[in-house]
């Protein structure tokens, strides 16, 4: 198992800073252990810390009135959650839960806050990640709005296949239930595109594993909602 200073120093948030920095972050961390399907922080509560995953799984969600949940994001080993609100001081906008079993350090807010003011280097380290994450969720918003459910589907598995560094197959980390609700659909259609991709022979499913036949054809699906050889 990865010591904290170890996790610390691989996260997106802190990459690159120098070691002094590093160590003061992980004097103020605290680890937290948590079960799968354990609710971490929910809507409306206030943003005392925020999170970075040593090892695990994470959803963000929200529920309808008539308690539907939409899943916003899932975060994995590295990457920090729960941030914005400790920052914004307004409430938490959405639910987190463990979809698996997870160790995560937890920075207090006040303390975090007297690191950034001592050590800009680590506000403009945070800017940069931030930036990111909108960038993640504009393309989510447009791939939401803009394709139909094949062209979301070919856009995740490429995604994925970036993520793992991988070109010719992914692993889902998730359910296909959890993955259908982050792509803005039900499980009935997502298993109905999971079979006509196999019977067009842009991929193979195994269970959770997802092999590539026709990677050129995923795209053109990603970024024509149709494939075009």
């Amino acid at each position: 198992m990865k010591n904290i200073l170890n996790i610390i120093s691989h996260a997106h948030l802190f990459h690159g800073l120098p070691e002094n920095q590093l160590h003061e972050i992980k004097r103020i961390a605290i680890t937290k252990q948590v079960k799968k399907g354990e609710i971490i922080f929910s809507e409306g509560d206030n943003g005392n810390g925020f999170y970075v995953i040593a090892d695990g799984i994470i959803k963000i969600f929200k529920l309808s009135s008539e308690g539907k949940e939409k899943i916003l994001h899932i975060f994995r080993n590295g990457e920090a959650f729960g941030e914005v609100a400790v920052f914004t001081g307004q409430t938490l906008p959405a639910h987190a839960q463990a979809i698996s079993n997870s160790r995560l350090l937890f920075f207090p807010k006040n303390e975090f806050v007297g690191l950034i003011s001592a050590n800009p280097s680590l506000a403009l380290n945070m800017l940069a990640e931030l930036s990111i994450r909108l960038h993640h969720f504009a393309v989510q918003i447009a791939n939401l709005s803009l394709k139909e459910v094949p062209g979301r589907l070919a856009s995740y598995l490429i995604y994925l296949a970036d993520e793992q560094n991988r070109d010719d197959s992914v692993t889902l980390k998730i359910s296909k239930s959890q993955l259908a609700s982050l792509l803005g659909t039900v499980p009935e259609t997502l298993s109905r595109v999971f079979g006509k991709m196999t019977d067009q022979k842009l991929i193979e499913v195994s269970g959770r594993n997802i092999s590539f036949l026709n990677y050129i054809g995923l795209e053109e699906l990603a970024d024509h909602g149709k494939t075009m050889i």
